[in-house]
This record gives C-alpha cells, sequence and structure tokens, in this order.
C-alpha cells in the first residue's frame, strides 16, 4: 500500500477514529525506536562527512571550538 492510498484509506474513517489514528502517529513521532534513532544519526553523519570533503564546511580543532564557545558563552 502506497501512502497516498493509506492517506485516502484514513480519511475515510469517522471523526473518532480519524483523531485516534493521528494521537497515535503523534506518539510514535515521540518514541523513536532505538533502530530508528541509529538511522538518524548515520544519516546525519554522513551528511557532514559529505559536507567537508566537498570543502562547503571545514573542521576546526577542538581546542579552537572551545576557545570559541567560552567566548561566546562568556
Amino acid at each position: 500500500m502506497t501512502l497516498e492510498e493509506l492517506r485516502t484509506q484514513a480519511l475515510t474513517l469517522d471523526l473518532a477514529s480519524r483523531a485516534a489514528l493521528a494521537r497515535d502517529l503523534l506518539q510514535s513521532l515521540d518514541q523513536p525506536s532505538e533502530q530508528e534513532i541509529l538511522g538518524l544519526a548515520l544519516d546525519e553523519a554522513q551528511r557532514r562527512q559529505a559536507e567537508v570533503r566537498s570543502g562547503r564546511v571545514q573542521m576546526l580543532p577542538g581546542d579552537e571550538v572551545m576557545d570559541r564557545l567560552a567566548k561566546a558563552v562568556g
């Protein structure tokens, strides 16, 4: 079943059923599984690695980052 088919079917539900489904879907977003968390972390790491490799961003030494942070925070 495609997302569009699921959406179309869900919209045929009565109000109470749609509300219950919406509540369940929202709750599922608040509680990602460990596998989902690992997948998101991997995606972010790959995105950052691509930015560094492309030259879009430059890495900074850790001590420089900490110095900048200390100055920004005061």
